[in-house]
């Protein structure tokens, strides 16, 4: 098993993965054809690109089987002692088949180790019933003071 940063090859792979994610706790809207092309080229381009997101990949023998996605979202400037980025995990997923072999958790060290080096201020994540364990094994607590509006 190796986890590494993904790179444009694995477009395809990772929009399977994000389709398969999605459609696991909810039934889809569209196309499935439709959506893998779209979203492997929204994901492509934005691995292109040294901009906000980077995307971390498990990899075994079969090929890709797990993903994390961290976005970098740059604060106001501030004139006080806190880091002025927030990160944003999403769309973390392992295939079924994959999963009970520490990939999710090496995918959830990779990143919170990198937003540790920058420095990050706080990570963000909506997580599951399921991953919730997951992520308090790696210090996520519920936050005390988020509000949340869903529109």
């Amino acid at each position: 098993m190796t986890v590494r940063l993904a790179t444009t090859a694995d477009a395809e792979a990772l929009a399977r993965l994000r389709w398969d994610l999605r459609t696991s706790l909810a039934k889809p809207v569209g196309d499935r054809e439709e959506f893998l092309a779209r979203c492997a080229e929204w994901m492509r381009e934005g691995l292109e690109e040294a901009g906000a997101w980077r995307c971390w990949v498990a990899v075994e023998t079969d090929g890709v089987v797990g993903a994390l996605w961290l976005q970098l979202v740059e604060k106001v400037p501030n004139p006080v002692g806190e880091a002025e980025v927030l990160g944003y995990i999403t769309s973390v997923f392992v295939r079924p088949e994959a999963r009970r072999k520490g990939l999710g958790s090496e995918l959830v060290a990779t990143a919170v180790a990198f937003c540790r080096s920058l420095p990050v201020d706080t990570i963000v994540l909506w997580p599951t019933d399921e991953s919730r364990s997951l992520y308090e094994r790696h210090g996520f607590r519920p936050p005390a003071k988020l509000l949340e509006l869903i529109v």
